[in-house]
């Protein structure tokens, strides 16, 4: 059976729905129907909708946030975790080649957001040096200054070592489990 390019793509942007947004994701959050929500935001967000420069993309990035909000069960309704959410969704959207290139996603590269969990939290922390960044809380409790404070910080980093801001967590999770590669 041939399958149309729109019915492909919209295969593929569920794929990565799944992919992202696991159990362990939300995990130990008490955030029963987090997933399946999220899920079902992402396979039905329009990528037309996120702008077209980083300016725009940047500001579509809140509201996205906030419509996200809306979908997560009570319990899930926590500003840090549905921006996690998404933008651990739409990394994985622009490492998804079909989806890049559909939807020109590579223009946004230097705007993306690093997911922001513990442990991206720690090795922003880290770079930043003792004391310049707010103490880590958790997830649930990143509001939007918090995050502005670590994604400026990451991208500082980022232009360190010559990358965008987004690709720090890809590196720092490969070389934290493949440490025979990174030496």
């Amino acid at each position: 059976m041939i399958i149309k390019i729109n019915e492909f793509l919209k295969a593929i942007q569920s794929r990565v729905a799944r992919i992202a947004v696991g159990a362990s994701t939300v995990r130990g959050r008490g955030n029963k129907g987090a997933v399946s929500a999220a899920r079902s935001y992402f396979c039905n967000l329009n990528f037309a909708s996120l702008g077209k420069n980083p300016n725009e993309f940047r500001k579509t990035l809140d509201i996205k946030t906030k419509e996200l909000l809306t979908k997560l069960p009570n319990g899930a309704r926590h500003w840090g975790i549905a921006r996690k959410l998404l933008n651990i969704f739409l990394r994985d959207c622009f490492y998804t080649t079909y989806l890049e290139s559909k939807y020109d996603l590579g223009r946004f590269e230097e705007a993306f957001e690093i997911p922001l969990d513990s442990i991206t939290a720690k090795q922003i922390k880290k770079c930043a040096g003792r004391g310049n960044l707010p103490i880590w809380l958790g997830v649930k409790y990143v509001t939007p200054s918090v995050n502005t404070k670590f994604q400026d910080a990451a991208a500082s980093e980022a232009v360190k070592r010559n990358i965008a801001r987004i690709h720090l967590d890809a590196v720092w999770w490969s070389q934290s489990r493949d440490k025979a590669n990174f030496k």
